[in-house]
């Protein structure tokens, strides 16, 4: 019998960057503050993470001027370490990466995603048992998609949904390649738009994960309130 893989007995740590304005939520204060039943949507999101047995701990990553983390109960959680983000989203999940030193994987969620599904958490920690790259939970695509002129107001052509995607969040990856693939894309000047995107550029395939649709991003005032009824449907 051959040994077992010894990456797949060290602890899964989870890293939120959360040093983001959400400037489209036309908030006084970041969108991950804002309170849904009593938490806010950060703890939300947290909480969902570390709700997993197989989770360890989070690493949050916030702004330097950050004026609410530390009123949250969840700032005493014993599993849950702060770091200071940057000013893109890459430079705070590589913040969080560097502090995830005893873990060799890491899964990176979305601070403002506060309905993931324990069913689909799982499916994704088990790509360490079969993959070496790691993947993303996503949603197929469901709508007809289109894509815009140049100028943004008018269809130039309908895009072939069939082999589309919404990619959300956790992402989970191998930690050092993670990092490798994130600090060449961003030494490169790389559009990174998730970690996902990092790895693809390096060459890598990451897995797709197939999720429930129903995890969504608060990013604009009508996410918050569909997120509040998914989250009061909850037993």
């Amino acid at each position: 019998m051959s040994d077992p893989d010894v990456s797949t007995l060290l602890p899964i740590v989870a890293v939120v960057p959360a040093a983001g304005v959400g400037s489209r939520m036309r908030s006084a204060f970041p969108k991950q503050y804002l309170t849904i039943a009593g938490k806010t949507i950060l703890e939300h999101s947290i909480a969902a993470l570390l709700c997993h047995a197989e989770v360890a701990r989070v690493i949050v990553s916030i702004s330097p001027d950050d004026g609410y983390f530390n009123d949250l109960p969840l700032a005493n959680d014993p599993r849950i370490q702060v770091v200071f983000g940057g000013a893109q989203r890459a430079d705070s999940v590589f913040a969080g990466l560097k502090a995830a030193t005893d873990a060799a994987w890491v899964l990176v969620h979305d601070a403002a995603r506060p309905c993931l599904h324990q069913e689909d958490l799982s499916q994704l920690l088990a790509l360490r048992h079969t993959s070496k790259v790691g993947g993303i939970l996503a949603a197929p695509v469901r709508d007809t998609m289109k894509r815009a002129e140049a100028a943004g107001c008018a269809i130039a052509h309908t895009v072939d949904r069939e082999a589309l995607w919404h990619a959300l969040t956790p992402q989970f990856f191998p930690r050092e390649l993670l990092m490798m693939c994130l600090e060449r894309a961003l030494n490169e000047g790389a559009n990174v738009t998730d970690e996902a995107s990092a790895l693809e550029y390096c060459g890598y395939h990451p897995l797709l994960v197939s999720g429930r649709s129903d995890n969504i991003k608060v990013t604009r005032p009508e996410d918050f309130a569909l997120a509040e009824f998914y989250l009061s449907q909850r037993t």
